[in-house]
C-alpha cells in the first residue's frame, strides 16, 4: 500500500477523472520514495476503469487488482533491466525490449502497443527505470512517444531525468516525489518484517526515504552499525585486526546489501565526526572523508574487491576520534 504522496496521488486522479489526463507521466525523485509503487498502483487504478472514491481504492477482489497481483494482466506491461543469457542482471534496458530484436526474447513493447487493450478501454506502460535505456532503446521508445494512443498511458520513473533525452522529457507531465516524514516512513516499517533491527534508527538513516529503510534492513543496519561504532579512535595495533575482521564479514558470498550498506555509511559517519571537531583534528578528519567518499564512490565501477575495501574503509574510520 502506498504511503504518503497525496498530492501527487491528488494530481494524477484528478487529470482523468477531470478529463485532462496526459498520454506519458514522468515520476520524478530520489530513489526509495516509492515512485515505482505508486506507478504500480496508479496502472492498477487505470486499469479497473479509474474508480472514484478518492486515491488509488481499487477493490482488491477485482479483475484488474486479482491480475496485476497475479502479473498476468493483458493491458499491463513493466520494463525493466532484465537477465542476460549469463544469468546476471543488464545494466541498461535494452531496445530488444522496445522493438523486435534477433537476439531478444518476449515480445517487445511496440508489438504489445500494436493491437488494442483485451480486457478494457486501456494500456498501461511503466518503464522503471528510464533513466536505465541506453540512448538506442530511448530513441526508439520516443517514437511511440511521439505518435500517443489514447488507449495507452506511460508511467516512466526516474531517479535522475537529466539523464534523459530532452525530447522524452518534453513530451512527459512530471509529477515530482519529495521525501516522506518520519511518521510515514515508521509506517511503511511497520508493515515490514524487520527482524530485531531498530526501527529508529533505520527511520534517522532513511532520510525520508522508506526504500532506503527497507534496503538497510535487509543488510543488518544494526548489527553493522555497532561494528563500525566500535572502530572509531581505536589505535593502529588494534584498528587493522579490527578491521580484518569487518572485511570477513562483508566480503563474504551473499553479503552484498551489507557492503552496499557500509559503502554508505562509513563516509556519512566520518562526516558526523569531523563535524564535531575543531583544529587541526578536523582537518585530518576531513581528509579521511575525501579517501573514504572517493574509495566508497569508485568501488562498484571498478569492481575493486569488497574485503579489501571494507578493510581500508574500517582503517579510515578507525582514524578519525570517537
Amino acid at each position: 500500500m502506498l504511503i504518503g504522496h497525496s498530492s501527487q496521488v491528488e494530481a494524477f486522479t484528478s487529470a482523468f477523472t477531470g478529463g485532462r489526463p496526459h498520454h506519458a507521466w514522468l515520476l520524478v525523485g530520489q530513489q526509495g520514495l516509492g515512485k515505482a509503487l505508486f506507478a504500480r498502483e496508479a496502472a492498477t487504478w487505470l486499469l479497473a476503469g479509474a474508480p472514484a472514491g478518492g486515491g488509488f481504492q481499487v477493490p482488491p477482489d477485482s479483475e484488474a487488482a486479482r491480475l496485476m497481483a497475479a502479473g498476468s494482466h493483458l493491458d499491463f506491461r513493466l520494463i525493466e533491466r532484465t537477465p542476460a543469457k549469463t544469468g546476471k542482471l543488464r545494466s541498461e534496458i535494452v531496445i530488444g525490449q522496445i522493438v523486435r530484436r534477433p537476439d531478444s526474447e518476449g515480445q517487445p513493447l511496440r508489438e504489445f502497443l500494436s493491437g488494442t487493450p483485451m480486457l478494457g478501454p486501456r494500456r498501461v506502460v511503466i518503464i522503471d527505470a528510464a533513466d536505465d535505456m541506453n540512448r538506442n532503446t530511448a530513441n526508439a521508445l520516443l517514437k511511440s512517444l511521439e505518435e500517443p494512443s489514447e488507449d495507452t498511458v506511460f508511467l516512466l520513473v526516474s531517479h535522475s531525468p537529466g539523464r534523459l533525452l530532452p525530447t522524452i522529457r518534453s513530451r512527459c507531465r512530471t509529477l515530482r516525489f519529495s521525501r516522506l516524514a518520519d511518521a510515514e516512513v515508521s509506517r511503511v516499517l511497520a508493515g515490514a518484517d524487520l527482524d530485531g533491527e531498530d526501527e529508529a534508527l533505520l527511520v534517522r538513516l532513511a532520510e525520508g526515504c522508506p526504500g532506503r529503510a527497507l534496503a538497510l534492513a535487509g543488510a543488518g543496519i544494526t548489527a553493522l552499525e555497532k561494528d563500525l561504532a566500535a572502530l572509531a579512535g581505536l589505535p593502529p595495533e588494534i584498528a587493522n585486526p579490527a578491521a580484518l575482521m569487518l572485511a570477513r564479514g562483508i566480503g563474504a558470498k551473499g553479503r552484498e546489501g551489507r557492503y552496499a550498506a557500509l559503502l554508505d555509511r562509513v563516509p556519512a559517519l566520518i562526516a558526523t565526526r569531523a563535524q564535531r571537531l575543531n583544529g587541526p583534528a578536523r582537518g585530518a578528519a576531513i581528509a579521511e572523508w575525501e579517501a573514504a567518499s572517493r574509495l566508497a564512490r569508485e568501488a562498484v565501477p571498478l569492481q575493486l574487491e569488497p574485503g579489501q575495501v571494507a578493510h581500508r574503509l574500517a582503517l579510515h574510520l578507525a582514524a578519525v576520534p570517537a
